[in-house]
């Protein structure tokens, strides 16, 4: 059980890195239709299955290199999702002989993931529109957070000697939690939206940036036959960009004042060893951030921010649970 779990967080991990390069691509609509691509279950290949393609979507020529970003997406979504039933299915079965073995978060990370499968033929079918994409983006979190939750529950941390001062930050931390799942959020949605260069001076936006804030704009889905691309004005996409950054520097402030009190009220070295990798993670991520403005969203860069975001993620998940468990 504790393999197939350790397995499916580093698949989820993969698929949240694919996804992330799907995106930056360009390649969301590499095949137009689901779960095939262009009616075949591969990338089709050869001039006939090539010519029967393009018949069948004429409004949309095949780019293979698109085309294949999108399917081994697909693929390395639909393995974790046949992991997450084997653990499913593994965790029923263990229960009926009185193991002590979790069967409620797994049934919850089948329905989600079930879930997840038809958000990503929603996005799909629904030409890329921001509110599927950003919550397929939040699904897949959500899965390597409740993965990564299921791995603590399954090496049943046996804390004999509690850490009381560890209910100093148990509010911080929980609040910490909360302000990186709204961070990914606004950071989805400026994917999503195409947004993620609307700014490329530091600290602030270009211009007279203020006096063009758009929030109800940019926070709205407006009607659009594709979203590829985006369907925002310039105004609402520098919107999205400028929220993402106030999102960041209130992520720094919370999550760096409860470190501070952490590192000062923590005594177990679980918990202490936890807040190291807290502040590995949020320091990455800002440097990460940073470079993505000045080197102009390179695609190695972008992937790795969208990667430590879920490393950040788990380490607060971490923390939560080592503090519950202490506390």
């Amino acid at each position: 059980m504790r393999l197939l779990v350790n397995i499916s967080i580093a698949l989820a991990l993969v698929v949240i890195v694919l996804g992330a390069y799907t995106r930056l691509t360009d390649a969301g609509l590499g095949c137009p239709d689901w779960p095939g691509c262009y009616g075949h279950l591969t990338v089709p290949t050869g001039e006939e299955k090539v010519s029967a393609a393009q018949q069948l979507f004429p409004d949309t020529p095949l780019e293979h290199q698109k085309a294949w970003n999108e399917m081994i997406h697909r693929y390395a979504a639909g393995l974790l999702g046949l992991m997450i039933l084997i653990i499913a299915i593994t965790a029923v079965v263990r229960q009926r002989k009185r193991a002590e073995t979790p069967v409620k978060l797994p049934l919850l990370l089948l329905a989600l993931v079930t879930f997840q499968a038809a958000l990503g033929m929603w996005t799909v079918t629904l030409n890329l529109q921001p509110l599927i994409v950003m919550g397929h983006l939040l699904g897949g979190f959500t899965t390597l957070s409740l993965l990564y939750l299921l791995r603590l529950r399954l090496q049943r941390l046996h804390l004999p000697m509690g850490d009381p001062k560890a209910r100093a930050i148990s509010g911080l931390a929980l609040v910490s939690l909360l302000v990186v799942v709204a961070q990914i959020a606004l950071g989805g949605w400026v994917a999503a939206n195409y947004a993620a260069l609307a700014c490329t001076d530091l600290p602030i936006c270009e211009g007279n940036w203020s006096a063009n804030l758009d929030i109800a704009g940019a926070f709205s889905v407006p009607e659009a036959v594709t979203y590829q691309y985006g369907a925002h004005d310039y105004a609402e996409r520098m919107t999205m960009h400028v929220t993402h950054r106030i999102g960041a520097i209130v992520t720094l402030l919370v999550v760096g004042f409860m470190l501070i009190r952490g590192y000062k009220s923590a005594q177990s070295s679980k918990i202490r060893s936890s807040l190291n990798w807290v502040t590995i993670a949020l320091i990455l991520q800002i440097a990460l951030g940073i470079s993505n403005v000045v080197l102009m969203l390179p695609i190695g860069v972008a992937v790795a921010h969208n990667l430590m975001g879920a490393l950040l993620l788990l380490s607060l998940v971490g923390l939560n649970y080592k503090i519950a468990r202490h506390a």
